[in-house]
């Protein structure tokens, strides 16, 4: 009967422990400090957001500012990309800072550079200046990225952990509809790229100031032997007697971890094979969100929307405004559906509606790049592109990111996150550095029929290696990598026979 009852507390957040205690179960809104956390973390997703999608607007304004920007593809694609070359190098290096300062330092030092690039971007006297600017905000953005979901991921009960990382994804589509919404706003403002791109410097001082009152991750404090101040930060989110539990199982596993304590290298990553299994589905979750085309629709869609036949920029802005609207409403939707429907079911829909909308995007964009200047295809191209964001967003936006903030051990998740988030980054930079040259050399038409192509081979993906984590503790999901890397018959002991043993 002890065994029984130490099982119970060690597998505190499981799915058979709520069901045996389902007065213990949290909802999103009992708790106030969850929400307060995961409010002021998803600041870094409003900036991760705004400064990727505010690009956008802001790029037909500086071509008109600077002729040198006009009359070359790649000076704008490197303006757009070099953003995403900075988030590869915040996403490596908060790797890092998350794993040995913590991750409240990794989000202090992305608010930094998200503050001093968008001051940098707003007095530039050139292009090559804003080049410098959107590298420092890259930075941000990479370190944004990997340490909001995991941050929020740490404080989060199991039962709601989807749902809340899945609000940091609501973010960043939030952060990139408050771009198309200033964009938009500010189109008769002289100095309008300026205000455009040095707008995101108050949200990251805001971030700054409330993260003095944040505490830092439980579980990071617990695995740091700093036990007094995670049980008081546990305290405020989970009630006795589950506080307890919660407790109970840290404990477990920091000293399983420090009987086997080992030093953590990148090279593990790929040398243990269950650490490499969680991290091909994590990586490659990453780059198909990516290849499967949202940067561009993100990135450029006024600028595809110029080609699909809408010429003036405020029509472009405004339509691409909608097109975030949808982005932003989408994300609201997989809040929900992340948890109820479980993150593998949500994202083979998403991804086959996807492929529905590429395809109508394809077909209309390739009559209209044969010379047919008639409106029904550039609002059926509308359509597509609408389509394409109604689909992405529920699944394939927040996904990923869910997915990556829990399929890893403690003592990996810091680096494999940002080895994760790096992946995304680099496909993001392949995508939208090349964009431009692409649709130049094959018509836009032919570039959207790529991106269906790849979205098949994605659906394939999902099926063959995504397994469902919804609703389960850190624990039992990584039981699962071992179980697909060695078999049932090679998986660790399970909690219970430990217990009894």
């Amino acid at each position: 009967m002890v065994a029984a009852d130490m099982n119970i507390s060690r597998r505190a957040g499981s799915f058979n422990y709520l069901e045996k205690h389902p007065e213990r179960r949290i909802s999103i809104f009992q708790n106030s400090y969850i929400v307060a956390i995961t409010l002021t973390a998803g600041i870094g997703g409003l900036l991760f957001g705004y400064d990727t999608g505010v690009i956008s607007g802001a790029l037909l304004y500086i071509k008109e500012d600077f002729e040198q920007v006009k009359n070359s593809y790649f000076l704008q694609e490197l303006i757009v990309a070099m953003a995403l070359v900075g988030a590869i190098f915040g996403a490596t290096i908060s790797g890092y800072i998350n794993d040995v300062l913590g991750r409240k330092m990794a989000i202090v030092v992305a608010d930094f550079c998200f503050a001093v690039g968008s001051l940098i971007m707003a007095i530039a006297p050139n292009p090559y200046v804003i080049i410098i600017g959107r590298f420092l905000v890259g930075l941000g953005v990479g370190a944004a990225s990997v340490t909001a979901p995991v941050y929020i991921a740490e404080v989060s009960p199991s039962e709601i952990r989807g749902g809340l990382v899945g609000f940091n994804a609501l973010m960043i589509t939030g952060g990139q509809f408050l771009s198309f919404v200033i964009n938009y706003a500010l189109t008769k403002v002289p100095g309008t790229w300026r205000w455009m791109l040095g707008v995101a410097g108050s949200p990251a001082v805001v971030q700054l100031v409330f993260m003095i009152f944040l505490p830092e991750s439980p579980r990071w404090l617990y695995f740091k032997n700093k036990k007094e101040a995670a049980a008081n930060v546990l305290s405020k989110i989970y009630p006795s007697p589950r506080l307890e539990d919660e407790i109970e199982i840290l404990e477990f596993h920091l000293e399983k971890e420090q009987k086997n304590k080992v030093k953590v290298n990148y090279s593990d990553v790929f040398k243990l094979k269950e650490i490499r299994v969680a991290f091909i589905c994590g990586a490659g979750l990453q780059a198909f969100q990516q290849f499967t085309g949202i940067s561009i629709v993100m990135y450029y869609s006024p600028i595809i929307i110029q080609l699909a036949g809408f010429k003036s920029n405020d029509a472009a802005l405004f339509l691409s405004l909608i097109v975030s609207g949808l982005n932003a409403g989408g994300t609201i939707l997989g809040i929900y559906l992340i948890d109820a429907s479980g993150r593998k079911k949500l994202t083979l829909g998403s991804l086959s509606g996807v492929a529905i909308a590429l395809t109508i995007l394809s077909v209309a964009c390739f009559i209209i790049g044969h010379g047919n200047a008639s409106q029904v295809y550039a609002w059926l191209a509308i359509v597509g592109l609408a389509l394409y964001i109604i689909f992405f967003a529920p699944g394939m936006g927040p996904v990923p990111w869910a997915v990556n903030s829990e399929i890893y051990p403690e003592e990996y998740r810091g680096i494999c996150g940002g080895m994760s988030a790096t992946v995304n980054w680099i496909c993001s930079v392949i995508m939208s550095i090349s964009f431009l040259s692409v649709v130049d050399a094959i018509g836009l038409g032919g570039s959207f029929m790529i991106l269906l192509g790849v979205t098949v081979v994605a659906i394939v993906f999902v099926i063959i290696y995504m397994p469902e984590t919804k609703g389960l503790t850190f624990e039992e999901v990584s039981n699962i990598w071992k179980e697909k890397a060695y078999g049932k018959d090679k998986n660790d002991i399970s909690l219970v026979e430990k217990t009894i043993t």
